[in-house]
């Protein structure tokens, strides 16, 4: 596996991820028992957006500027999407950042890691050595942290049910392999079968070559409710013209906050005037 995210860290597909994210760690949080946060490829919990631009062997256009860079100092933004901005915002000035622009940005682990309560848990697998290393440097010493170097795949069978019985597990491949749609949902059937109960975010791209759409008929064969929540920032794009999340077993009205997410960032994040946040029912509840 050669992918790293920290070349697109910050761009348009993490501000919408993350975004989403914080609102069902909050959802979660509406109870006050304690939950398992599942990362299924948790990357590296930090990235310096100043290195966004290094590549191994050339120099590459650093995405972020299009994607947090756009909302740094937005006013008139919703509530939802204020609570990620907050928190972003507030790890960059914790590292250390002064400037008027980004720098240092979290990943996925860091992110619900700023959230969590005493009673709430995380469990992160990372495949890639490097990528691992540098996780388990980021949580050292977290005692409701577990840090595992292993096939994220491998999770669900691991990791599900947890003692806590409320799990939010969240899948995020890196897309490289052509059979990495079937492994998700291989995954999300395995969850299921562990616990029916648990919340499962599947991140996906939008390409010629993954086309969710595809695979709808699979996610309905899961039986469980699931909601597509969309943003499209280019649709003439060659490449990722957006990305999405799939949400199985949504939180009690999550569909709405979804939905607001949805719309500011289709605005917020355009590189085409027919640029679209969408929220759609796979399986409706």
């Amino acid at each position: 596996m050669n992918y790293r995210h920290s070349f697109h860290a910050g761009n348009h597909a993490d501000v919408f991820k993350h975004a989403l994210l914080v609102r069902l760690v909050r959802a979660f949080q509406r109870k006050d028992t304690g939950f398992l946060f599942l990362d299924t490829h948790a990357g590296r919990g930090c990235y310096d957006l100043s290195k966004a631009a290094e590549g191994d062997t050339r120099a590459r256009q650093p995405e972020w500027p299009a994607g947090i860079g756009r909302l740094w100092e937005a006013r008139g933004v919703p509530a939802e999407v204020e609570d990620y901005l907050a928190l972003v915002r507030s790890f960059d000035r914790g590292r250390g950042n002064l400037t008027g622009q980004p720098r240092f940005y979290p990943g996925s682990p860091r992110i619900v890691r700023s959230l969590c309560r005493e009673q709430d848990r995380m469990e992160l697998w990372e495949r890639h050595p490097a990528e691992c290393a540098a996780l388990r440097a980021e949580f050292e010493g977290e005692r409701r942290v577990s840090v595992r170097e292993d096939d994220g795949y491998g999770a669900i069978k691991a990791c599900l049910p947890p003692r806590e019985r409320r799990a939010l597990v969240l899948v995020d491949p890196p897309y490289e392999s052509t059979g990495e749609w079937d492994s998700v949902c291989a995954a999300l059937g395995e969850g299921l079968g562990r616990l029916a109960s648990a919340t499962f975010a599947v991140w996906y791209p939008m390409t010629d070559r993954v086309r969710p759409e595809e695979f709808d008929g699979a996610i309905r064969a899961l039986g469980a409710p699931c909601l597509a929540v969309e943003l499209v920032v280019d649709p003439r794009r060659e490449g990722m013209r957006g990305s999405g999340m799939l949400i199985v077993n949504p939180p009690w009205r999550f569909d709405e906050e979804a939905e607001s997410i949805a719309s500011y960032l289709g605005i917020a994040l355009a590189d085409a005037e027919n640029a679209l946040g969408s929220v759609r029912w796979i399986v409706s509840k």
